[in-house]
């Protein structure tokens, strides 16, 4: 595999975090403890542990976490002997209280989010995260929705405020290869940071994206044991491990342990096969935030509707990582127009 960096691959796994939208946010202690014992014995490098929204995301509107992150978080890292946990935050959600109390309870990285035209808000957040010593990533969400020069300004601009990485986040998995290609290979060549890369697997093509990133130089990787993740997962860890080693990549992470924790850990947890399905399918193809299909679901089932009317709908209006609010009032919206249109 002809790769455009010569630096080393870190995977980050994200199913303690992204996967948390798949169960509702309603992790265990003892089901963080499990799963994270078996990533560090299999040498993964990060491990992310947070509400899926983030840090602070446990609210009415993104949903209600059974356990407080923070007792997650702790945790997640008594449980580490050489994984890092690490911990996302979106600005508006989160504060930086909630950054300094998962850095005193030993989050060692934090990926600061925001949607691709709105970097400016991540400054706050990513000067902290620096003065605490933790390394310090940024994570532009819904890159699909920019032009490559339009992300490449974005992430100059958490370059400039510290970010040691910066992340092209395919958050609707409405990426193609060729798209991945174009926009990892424009911030390889223009900045100076690292450039990392989080897929969706709503379109099937989250490990091909992945391996289309790491050939333009992406050397920050995402992935989630058996897809656990919004939507329809993330690119398997697993897969895109033993991928990497047929291509001549050694990530350090141990393959053997990969398969048995995601059978014999994850698979235990996870509250359906992680299928694409047509909910998940529709919001690849309509470009829609992947955290949006159980909200979608619901909404549907209260309004007597087709989830995926909603989510292209959602799409069409160009809805946005932490606007679930909106959800409700589409649905309403379509409810009340069919309404209109039996009456004529």
């Amino acid at each position: 595999m002809k790769r455009n960096s010569d630096k080393p691959i870190r995977i980050t796994e994200v199913c303690l975090r992204d996967g948390s939208h798949s169960v509702a946010h309603q992790f265990t202690e003892e089901q963080v403890r499990s799963v994270v014992r078996a990533l560090d014995d299999a040498g993964v490098h990060y491990i992310e542990v947070s509400h899926g929204d983030g840090l602070g995301g446990s609210t009415l509107q993104y949903g209600r976490s059974l356990v407080d992150e923070m007792k997650l978080i702790e945790a997640a890292v008594s449980e580490c002997t050489t994984s890092k946990i690490a911990v996302l935050q979106l600005p508006g959600i989160g504060t930086v209280h909630e950054l300094k109390q998962a850095h005193a309870l030993g989050a060692k990285l934090v990926r600061v989010a925001t949607h691709v035209t709105e970097a400016d808000v991540s400054a706050q957040h990513i000067n902290m995260a620096r003065e605490l010593g933790m390394e310090t990533l940024g994570f532009l969400m819904m890159t699909h929705t920019a032009t490559p020069e339009k992300l490449l300004e974005q992430a100059k601009l958490m370059e400039s405020y510290g970010a040691e990485a910066v992340y092209v986040t395919d958050s609707a998995g409405a990426l193609l290869p060729d798209d991945v290609r174009e926009r990892v290979r424009l911030l390889r060549q223009e900045l100076s940071c690292e450039i990392g890369f989080h897929a969706h697997n709503n379109l099937s093509l989250a490990v091909a994206n992945t391996l289309a990133a790491i050939e333009e130089g992406a050397t920050r990787i995402d992935g989630s044991v058996r897809c656990l993740g919004a939507g329809a997962g993330n690119t398997q860890t697993e897969v895109l491990i033993a991928v990497l080693a047929r291509l001549g990549v050694d990530t350090g992470v141990d393959l053997y342990k990969m398969m048995d924790l995601a059978e014999d850990v994850v698979g235990p947890i996870l509250p359906r096969s992680q299928e694409i399905r047509k909910g998940s399918l529709v919001m690849g193809y309509a470009g829609v935030y992947s955290s949006f299909l159980l909200h979608a679901e619901r909404a549907a089932a209260r309004f007597g509707l087709d989830a995926r009317d909603i989510l292209v709908e959602l799409g069409r209006r160009k809805a946005i990582g932490g606007q679930e609010d909106m959800i409700i009032d589409v649905a309403a919206d379509i409810a009340k127009q069919r309404k209109q249109e039996v009456v004529q």
